[in-house]
């Protein structure tokens, strides 16, 4: 599952429900036919986007009422229903668990947090500590989900990690 928003409140009387997108594109969402809220599956009968927002039509929620059960809910969808993410683009779940390197191939630790931000914030775990670092141009040269790699430049990582 990936999850990509967080249901921020009911939107009007008929149902609709206002989303928070944690995607780089809101537009994504009209290329979905259902969402799953913390697991329980919707089939999407309506998707407007406006306002920084995504507003969800869900079928078998009707009213207001039914809407309001579904604040705070995470927003997923099934791993294999995403739309690519694009040339150079990842997603946060396919990233989680890399090991982080040097480019010299020594090993800083795992990945393990992504905040999202203006510049997203990587965790790294490395032994019993966590160092912080923002994903800016230069410090991350490399990355391969595939094989759950990140590398990283020494110097501009140095210059920016919080330990």
């Amino acid at each position: 599952m990936l999850h990509i928003g967080e249901v921020l409140k009911p939107q009007g009387i008929r149902g609709e429900i206002k989303v928070k997108p944690f995607t780089d594109r809101a537009e994504d969402f009209k290329g979905l036919r259902r969402v799953y809220l913390d697991g329980e599956e919707f089939r999407i009968l309506s998707v407007r986007i406006g306002e920084g927002a995504v507003f969800l039509g869900l079928k078998g929620v009707a009213d207001r009422n039914a809407a309001e059960l579904l604040r705070g809910r995470r927003v997923e969808i099934l791993r294999e229903e995403a739309p690519d993410p694009g040339e150079g683009r990842y997603y946060i779940a396919d990233l989680l668990g890399s090991t982080v390197l040097f480019e010299t191939g020594e090993e800083l630790g795992v990945l393990i947090e992504i905040r999202q931000a203006g510049t997203d914030i990587y965790t790294v775990r490395a032994g019993e500590k966590e160092i912080l670092f923002p994903a800016r141009k230069g410090v991350i040269v490399g990355v391969s989900p595939a094989e759950k790699k990140l590398v990283v430049d020494r110097k501009n990582f140095e210059e920016v990690a919080v330990y």
